[in-house]
């Protein structure tokens, strides 16, 4: 009979959220997350590892990093070379490590963004500090081995890292719902952290960071909120703000130069180049004048952007308006995750430390039972060696007088000395009583006659006394914690010794910058917004020759000063404020800037309504109409805000602004729905109320009825409209009261 086929039924929903669970978390411990242990991602790792089992030592040539990427990619990381590669360049540079792993030949890329060769023209070699700190340790069964992605070869599951490198190289990945950011920090400040967390386990944060001032970029720069560092440090969470160092020269001609040294951290790459636009923006957008040139002398020697200004320039000023205007200070967001067994874990400063020093002590647990079980075994070798030549003429008598060495080597063991000659009855019994272990007796049967010379017999008891010693070593470490302790720091020191380089980053308490406002002389200007989001100002006279065209062309036309505000209101009953000094000023024919780059405002999400000039608002009151018809006349006041963006009014669930309108001589409101009802009734009979209430009802609308238009009315003159092709006075329509149903228009 066929074999039945076996239906597994099962909801799609959980087996989708099964395997994208199983997804995520092999991207978070598999990929993107580093191990809090030797603070690498699995493919710096493989690529460490890889490199050293290829012997590209320090002390030995470069190889093409084609070979080490392809044979990384072949044994341990079948995730394309592009990753591995990427991998290889970054440990290289030591503008991203304060301690770079890799010793890179050839082109790796610079800070200013420029991408590093193609792999088959650069070359690279392990650092000698991988080699002490990472790898130095590896030969001697510290960490697990698990097989690789096809099980043809063996991995370390983790590399055995000496120092806390999580913290002193930092990391950064994004991962699936969850992303980690570790600054770097000085190797020095570090091991003396964790020094200090070995000799007393119960240490506070506050006690750590007495040595760990904050993070060291490798860039350099200045850390200006000292003060909130101990509660980034206790939580592992919170924001390092950093700024460039800067210097003012004087330059040619009496003028004076702002130059750049040093960059915050996250402005490496193609941040460069967008701070020397954003420079040259702040001239575009007038907010200074004194820029007469900016030119980029950075070089392999270190950065140096030399921004020349006018003679008569503040130099200070200046300096604060491109920390406050650019990214030349800006903000790391630190979130300190790491894989803690097996799971992702936010670690703050202490538990990072303690994380690397339990790991030290498995690591010395593992070596130490490794090294005494092999003096153990030399041991027990020499000191059969050592009797063997005691009595080397016996030994010399069952050789002979043996058919083979199993016969031999049975004697040395077990006493067995059926089948051997022996010279007399006492050697005999001599030979029966000597009982070697099975090790000494292939040393003495492997023996070579040279070792019975005096000297040689000397130097075998002289290594047999050190081989005790180091047991006696050995058994204290293992038995003493006291005692690993003491390896482990004297490791730690000798690391720093050799390594340990001064900090490069500033920490300091600083005020936030303070730009003066530059002295602008108050003038008219029109604000000019056309259908597509784009503003811009330009003077009266351009706006009295083309009135006809401006008008035609733009949506809003607005008298306003040219130190002033422009209110936008929009559907969402949101207002958004846009300085008029933010617009660039310009010919009629400029396209201006979008409204997102001045405000909040967002246009892919919202729609405006109405815009006004905030000086004239507060002489007038607003009338608010929503879809929904709700109504209501707010004060222009209330709408004279310093914030970019406020809450214009309350909005009922689902409901959206469909009119704002300044309140002026109108009699009449008008107001029409999409099902052709028309209600119209005194302006009086809308009450006023404050900003944030939702207002009064002013049409009662039919089932999936909203409004569509409102229109005013003023004693003098009523709106004539086109309604269904033909021509609609409203001025015809009945007077009515508010909240009423309205009439029907055919």
């Amino acid at each position: 009979m066929p074999e039945l086929e076996r239906i597994i039924r099962t909801e799609y929903s959980d087996l989708m959220q099964k395997s994208y669970i199983d997804y995520a978390m092999s991207v978070i411990v598999s990929r993107a997350l580093p191990d809090a242990r030797d603070g690498l991602k699995p493919v710096q790792r493989r690529t460490l590892y890889d490199m050293s089992e290829l012997g590209i030592r320090s002390d030995r040539p470069y190889r093409k990093s084609a070979r080490i990427v392809g044979d990384t990619m072949g044994k341990y990381h079948p995730h394309g070379d592009s990753s591995i590669y990427d991998c290889l360049v970054v440990m290289a540079q030591d503008f991203k490590k304060s301690l770079p792993l890799v010793d890179g030949h050839g082109n790796f890329g610079n800070i200013e963004g420029d991408g590093a060769a193609a792999m088959r023209y650069t070359e690279a070699r392990l650092a000698p500090f991988t080699e002490d700190a990472f790898l130095a340790d590896l030969d001697k069964d510290v960490v697990d081995f698990v097989p690789n992605f096809d099980e043809t070869e063996k991995e370390p599951s983790v590399l055995p890292v000496k120092v806390p490198n999580f913290l002193i190289n930092g990391s950064e990945g994004i991962a699936v719902g969850m992303a980690t950011a570790t600054p770097p920090h000085n190797l020095g400040e570090i091991i003396d952290a964790e020094i200090a967390y070995l000799d007393d386990p119960e240490i506070s944060v506050r006690d750590l960071m007495r040595y760990v001032k904050g993070p060291d970029f490798p860039t350099g720069g200045i850390v200006v909120n000292a003060d909130e560092l101990p509660a980034v440090y206790a939580t592992g969470t919170g924001k390092i703000r950093i700024r460039g160092r800067v210097e003012i020269e004087k330059g040619k001609g009496g003028h004076k130069n702002v130059v750049i040294t040093e960059i915050p951290y996250t402005m490496i790459g193609a941040g460069i180049g967008k701070f020397l636009s954003d420079v040259a923006a702040l001239s575009e957008s007038k907010l200074t004048n004194d820029i007469v040139d900016i030119t980029n002398q950075s070089s392999k020697e270190g950065i140096r952007i030399v921004i020349e200004l006018k003679k008569d320039a503040d130099a200070e000023n200046f300096r604060n308006l491109l920390y406050k205007k650019t990214r030349l200070e800006d903000t790391f967001g630190v979130n300190m995750l790491a894989i803690r067994d097996g799971r992702p874990e936010t670690l703050d400063l202490k538990s990072a430390i303690a994380c690397s020093a339990d790991f030290q002590y498995e690591l010395a647990r593992r070596k130490f039972t490794n090294l005494l079980s092999r003096e153990q075994k030399r041991r027990e070798i020499q000191e059969g060696l050592i009797k063997a030549c005691n009595v080397i003429d016996l030994v010399i008598e069952i050789i002979r007088g043996s058919k083979d060495r199993a016969m031999s080597k049975d004697c040395l063991v077990n006493g067995n000395t059926e089948g051997i000659r022996f010279r007399s009855r006492e050697s005999a019994v001599m030979a029966a009583q000597l009982l070697f272990t099975e090790a000494q007796a292939d040393a003495i049967l492997d023996m070579r006659l040279y070792k019975l010379s005096g000297l040689e017999l000397q130097a075998l008891i002289k290594e047999h006394e050190e081989t005790v010693a180091n047991i006696y070593y050995y058994e204290d470490i293992l038995e003493q914690r006291e005692s690993m302790t003491r390896v482990i720091v004297k490791e730690l020191k000798d690391i720093r010794k050799k390594y340990a380089v001064p900090r490069r980053t500033e920490i300091v308490q600083a005020e936030e910058v303070v730009v003066k406002p530059r002295e602008v002389a108050e003038e008219e200007v029109i604000f000019l917004m056309d259908r597509f989001g784009y503003a811009r100002v330009v003077d009266t006279g351009t706006f009295e020759r083309n009135q006809e065209a401006i008008y035609a062309e733009q949506r809003f036309v607005l008298r306003v000063k040219n130190t002033g505000r422009v209110c936008l209101f929009t559907e969402e009953g949101l207002l958004h404020t846009i300085r008029v000094s933010d617009l660039p000023s310009g010919k009629l024919r400029d396209k201006g800037v979008p409204v997102d780059n001045v405000s909040n405002f967002v246009s892919s999400k919202e729609s405006i309504v109405f815009a006004a000039s905030q000086s004239e608002l507060n002489l007038y009151r607003l009338i608010f109409v929503t879809r929904n018809a709700m109504m209501k006349v707010v004060d222009g006041g209330e709408f004279d805000v310093s914030r970019r963006t406020v809450a214009a009014t309350a909005l009922g669930e689902g409901d959206t602004v469909l009119s704002v309108a300044v309140l002026t001589d109108q009699v009449n409101v008008i107001l029409q729905s999409k099902k052709g009802m028309f209600l119209k009734f005194p302006v009086e009979q809308i009450p006023e109320k404050k900003k944030g209430a939702v207002g009064v009802r002013g049409m009662k609308l039919d089932a999936g009825d909203e409004l569509e238009a409102v229109y005013y009315a003023t004693a003098l003159d009523s709106p004539t409209i086109t309604w269904r092709d033909r021509p609609l006075s409203l001025g015809h329509l009945k007077l009515a009261n508010r909240d009423g149903k309205g009439t029907k228009q055919r």
